[in-house]
């Protein structure tokens, strides 16, 4: 089999590609900066949270998966200490779940990570190529219809089906 030029790949292709590693680089580095169990699917439950506490309910309508499924992950990353559960304050005898300190350091570390990455980026290019990439990746989420997700912190998991 003969080697790919990345440069001949279409916009589509590379930038899963170039997002599929960034997001394996990034895992490690949260990983090895004391967030040794996160992964990847832990970021969309962390997006749906940033806002403020969801119950768990509301949490898998988000996600686009099952009750069952959002308690899962809910009771898994509230026993690594990342969500912790708070009464409603609009009715209090709704129980809903939040980022804890530890899951508000995790979004910290996650966030330095991917601007440690961009400013990696910047030391190869200048700062009107990235804006350039920038705007042709906006136009590629808008063209596959991801742009309004994005926006409004809607963004599910892949399913692979």
């Amino acid at each position: 089999m003969s080697d790919v030029d990345p440069l001949s790949l279409d916009l589509a292709t590379l930038s899963w590609l170039a997002g599929s590693a960034a997001n394996e680089l990034l895992l490690r580095t949260i990983q090895k900066g004391g967030h040794p169990h996160l992964r990847i699917s832990h970021g969309y439950v962390f997006q749906m949270l940033i806002s403020g506490p969801k119950t768990v309910g509301a949490l898998a309508e988000l996600l686009g998966v099952t009750q069952q499924a959002a308690s899962k992950v809910v009771a898994e990353l509230s026993g690594y200490g990342y969500l912790t559960s708070v009464v409603c304050e609009d009715d209090r005898r709704v129980r809903q779940v939040a980022l804890s300190e530890l899951g508000q350091e995790a979004v910290e570390s996650a966030r330095s990570a991917r601007s440690e990455l961009e400013a990696r980026l910047l030391s190869s290019l200048d700062a009107d190529t990235i804006a350039k990439a920038r705007r042709a990746l906006v136009c590629l989420l808008d063209a596959a219809g991801g742009l309004e997700a994005t926006r409004r912190r809607r963004v599910r998991p892949l399913k692979l089906e």
